[in-house]
């Protein structure tokens, strides 16, 4: 599973060839969460409200990198990395 970005303690992957709807697996220390890509809806698990916020504001900065990044795993290629939130 590729990492494709991660800053302040949260990493963010994308599983290849994994199942609709398009969205990322944020993992920040012992929380784990599975986060839509078109709406940044938490469709699993939970994150800390202060991380989250930030999963939120760096996919709506880079939502169409994301998605590229999507369509490429969903292929099995590799995904490039995406730069973080800063």
């Amino acid at each position: 599973m590729p990492v494709i970005s991660a800053f302040y303690g949260i990493t963010i992957k994308i599983f290849h060839g994994d199942h609709n709807p398009p969205h990322i697996h944020v993992t920040y220390g012992e929380f784990k969460a599975q986060i839509e890509i078109a709406t940044g809806r938490v469709i699993a698990g939970r994150l800390p409200p202060r991380s989250l916020q930030m999963v939120k504001a760096w996919l709506k900065l880079r939502r169409p990198q994301v998605q590229k990044a999507w369509d490429v795993a969903e292929q099995f290629g590799a995904p490039k990395r995406i730069k973080p939130l800063e």
